[in-house]
């Protein structure tokens, strides 16, 4: 499938040795300064790349790949956050970052609090849209996949297309998906999804690797970090949010020393595949007034 990455701004497929496991990411090269982009849960870093081209070169951004890059088993505690959050600072570490600029979206917004707090990445600013926050019972009560209800949906996810073509009517059907752009949806079949043995299209982060990663943000309790966050932080939450039910953001803005919270108008959780261009500018103004 021919997207617009074939065209314009291209990143650099990169991989970061971090000890005892490789990090890959892209690289959006520049001499401007450095800014991280950490995705959500299942998802992949090149949903990031209409965002990336319009902020490079202004700045030199780095997307890594957050899926299964350290193997892990759901039922077993599944890949932690806490440990996604120590190998992005390693990663900062030995590629001397310091002072980067932070934006998280879901799980990569958890991740970034992480960072901050537990590993030392301090941050000149940092973007969390639609934060995991879980309201604290769910960090005090260790459930199966079974009954975590993202962990659980994740398992019984399709995960087979004969082609393109059949992935991309299917994306289309799905409410998840409808309001993604036209080349969000392109970027997620062209990167999102592999070939499959035997013939076809399968996830690259599969069905059992995302039920790993949702497992993994119940092991740690974020809330009383909160308070020790000392940079800018900008909150962005999308209007029509389902994760309300499971998540307080009001809490989380008034826990946060310099918080400030925005909605945005119409979106979903999936706020930058929705509407990249409004992330864009909200990525621009915040960190250009910081």
């Amino acid at each position: 499938m021919k997207t617009r990455i074939d065209s314009g701004v291209k990143p650099l497929a990169m991989k970061q040795d971090i000890g005892d496991v490789e990090l890959p990411y892209l690289l959006y090269d520049s001499q401007g300064p450095t800014l991280i982009l950490l995705h959500a849960t299942g998802f992949l870093p090149w949903l990031w790349h209409p965002i990336a081209r319009e902020l490079s070169p202004s700045f030199r951004i780095i997307a890594p790949y957050i899926c299964d890059y350290r193997k892990a088993d759901p039922e077993k505690g599944g890949l932690h956050w806490a440990v996604v959050a120590r190998d992005i600072a390693v990663f900062c570490s030995r590629n001397n970052i310091e002072n980067p600029f932070l934006v998280g979206h879901s799980m990569g917004a958890t991740v970034s609090t992480l960072a901050n707090v537990l590993h030392g990445v301090k941050a000149k600013g940092m973007i969390l849209i639609e934060p995991i926050f879980l309201h604290e019972d769910f960090y005090r009560t260790r459930i199966s996949v079974k009954e975590h209800p993202l962990a659980s949906k994740a398992l019984k996810r399709k995960n087979h297309w004969k082609n393109p073509s059949e992935a991309m009517e299917y994306l289309r059907s799905k409410s998840l998906f409808t309001k993604w752009t036209e080349e969000m949806q392109e970027l997620y079949i062209t990167y999102g999804m592999k070939e499959r043995k035997g013939g076809g299209l399968e996830l690259a982060c599969s069905p059992n690797t995302e039920a790993a990663l949702f497992i993994g943000g119940v092991q740690y309790n974020v809330w009383p970090l909160l308070s020790k966050v000392s940079c800018p932080v900008l909150v962005v939450e999308g209007e029509k949010t389902d994760s309300k039910n499971y998540i307080n953001l009001e809490r989380a803005v008034s826990a946060l020393p310099r918080a400030s919270h925005i909605t945005v108008a119409g979106a979903g959780h999936l706020v930058p595949m929705e509407q990249p261009a409004q992330i864009t500018s909200i990525i621009k103004k915040f960190f250009h007034a910081t």
